[in-house]
């Protein structure tokens, strides 16, 4: 039993030692051609997030060009309605003389307001982002210097808009972008802006807004444990409309959705408003979520979710984890995932590595290498702009449509002032673990006590909430203690013990400590007292296991 014990951890090792490795190279934040890049590379992403001059864009006083050109344009290829998952073909044309600073802004809805609003960059530094100067209105999804058409600087596409006696008088130039767009449930408008994103002003609007076919559509589903059973499943998915949909499975079966969702009113903020609250917010539909029943551990089976006046989604087929008890279990596990843009924009916030990462477990997961996963806090970086979550949960469908995809809660998610939170910072934007808790439905006691156990093979995952009072004698603490106490090492003898921030490191210097003393203090003495060992520590960005 003990031989084959060790040959399961070689395999979880191994897989763990995988995602390490696409995880832990470098990426130059100069460049945003992400989606020729990242997917093509495994060594040049390493601990790094792609900061780029983008989010400096808010900081920064927004008035109209003083441009006289006629001949500005700037439309869109594609026609008014938009699928689940689009290239929109932005054309900008009439252009007299190009210039390095022309760029275009995502909108949306197309009803925001990009005018100036001086008294928001107090509000932009609780991101973590610190600035003097003055931000806009409304917080551009994503954008991209026309530069990015690799003809548009030395014209190479050029248009007669005056002729005079035969002769072309004027002439001018174009250039054509592509902006990867997914189903977040508003119109859109392109925005053509001068002058970088250091002192840009608009030059010209989009006429035509572009909308969703249909934004009520169910999308993004993802599945969940609830028990250590694994007869049940959860599956929660996004819809743009409130009425309770239908999960439907297996040979016949159906459950209905439970449907929740969150407002301006459920995010924190401060004095000032947090980026949630205000510029940052996006609409984020409905969550619907439904659990399946019935079912066999490590038995592949399908199902399907919508409803006749919403539409359905394509069916999926999926695989239950091992029930606890059982002998095998494979499992990936990172943190700090986030996402990047599968076109060459620049966004609030970009994880090159990220598409990688999802790439490699598409990959395990069709080769049915991966009976689940763990995220361990920082989701989806998302950090107040809600816009980013529909990105994220579109980029792990894949995965987390065919697997249980179990998080713990990270800084990102939760983390802000006044809200007791261990560690006193801006982190989550003013989000509060309102959006995670809301689309990561975790087998939990309690809202706002995102700490849980769960058995799945030969192992106890124990799962903290390192941003909640973890301190001798408080809620979580005692949790804790009482969860790995009641660990039967005759049937699960592996003990993980896991949540986002780590209690050692190797990082030194900087906001981030090489040990933590308070939490080792008030922690590792119960990881000794239930033999939770440092034999095997892992460290992936601000993720560590141990059993």
């Amino acid at each position: 039993m003990a031989s084959s014990f060790s040959n399961y951890f070689k395999i979880l090792l191994s897989i763990l030692f995988f995602i390490i490795f696409f995880t832990s190279h470098s990426f130059s934040s100069s460049n945003y051609s992400l989606s020729n890049i990242v997917i093509n590379s495994t060594s040049e992403f390493i601990n790094h997030t792609a900061i780029s001059e983008f989010r400096i864009l808010n900081r920064r006083i927004l008035s109209k060009c003083p441009d006289p050109n006629p001949y500005l344009s700037i439309t869109t290829a594609s026609n008014s309605s938009l699928s689940d998952e689009s290239f929109v073909t932005v054309h900008v044309s009439g252009v007299l003389v190009p210039s390095k600073g022309d760029w275009v802004g995502m909108i949306s809805p197309s009803y925001s307001d990009t005018s100036s609003c001086p008294f928001n960059a107090l509000q932009y530094q609780q991101t973590g982002d610190f600035s003097e100067l003055p931000l806009l209105c409304h917080y551009p999804v994503k954008a991209q210097y026309l530069s990015k058409d690799p003809g548009y600087l030395n014209c190479k596409k050029k248009e007669c808009k005056k002729h005079v006696k035969g002769s072309c008088e004027v002439r001018t130039c174009s250039a054509s972008l592509s902006f990867h767009v997914v189903n977040f449930r508003t119109d859109i408008e392109f925005v053509l802006f001068a002058g970088g994103f250091a002192t840009p002003c608009i030059l010209k609007r989009s006429n035509n807004k572009l909308t969703f076919t249909n934004p009520k559509q169910p999308l993004y589903g993802h599945l969940s444990s609830i028990d250590s059973t694994a007869t049940s499943m959860r599956v929660t998915w996004v819809s743009g409309d409130k009425a309770p949909q239908q999960l439907q499975y297996g040979e016949g079966k159906s459950q209905t959705s439970q449907v929740s969702t969150f407002t301006q009113k459920d995010m924190c903020s401060s004095i000032l408003k947090s980026p949630a609250k205000d510029f940052g917010w996006h609409d984020p539909g409905f969550i619907h979520s439904a659990i399946m029943t019935g079912l066999n551990p490590s038995t592949t089976n399908s199902y399907t979710y919508g409803s006749d006046s919403s539409g359905w989604s394509e069916k999926i087929t999926f695989k239950t984890p091992p029930a606890g008890g059982t002998d095998e279990v494979r499992f990936l596990a990172y943190g700090d995932m986030g996402k990047a843009p599968r076109d060459p924009s620049a966004e609030h916030y970009i994880q090159p590595g990220s598409l990688s990462v999802v790439k490699a477990m598409v990959d395990e997961v069709s080769s049915g290498n991966v009976d689940s996963v763990f995220h361990i806090g920082d989701i989806s970086y998302a950090t107040g702009f809600l816009v980013e979550w529909d990105y994220f949960l579109h980029l792990i469908t894949p995965i987390a449509s065919r697997v249980s995809y179990m998080t713990a809660i990270g800084n990102h998610e939760r983390d802000y002032i006044g809200t007791g939170s261990v560690y006193a910072t801006p982190d989550s934007g003013g989000e509060c673990g309102v959006p995670y808790e809301t689309y990561f439905q975790m087998p939990t006691q309690a809202k706002d006590k995102p700490w849980y156990s769960i058995e799945q093979g030969s192992v106890h995952f124990t799962v903290i909430s390192t941003e909640h009072d973890w301190s001798q004698n408080s809620e979580q603490y005692e949790w804790m203690k009482n969860d790995m106490a009641s660990v039967d090492r005759t049937r699960t003898p592996w003990l993980i013990f896991t949540g986002h921030r780590p209690m050692y490191s190797s990082v030194t210097g900087g906001i981030l400590q090489n040990v933590d003393d308070d939490f080792v203090k008030a922690v590792e003495p119960l990881l000794l007292a239930n033999k939770v060992s440092s034999n095997y520590f892992i460290w992936i960005g601000e993720l560590y296991t141990l059993s």
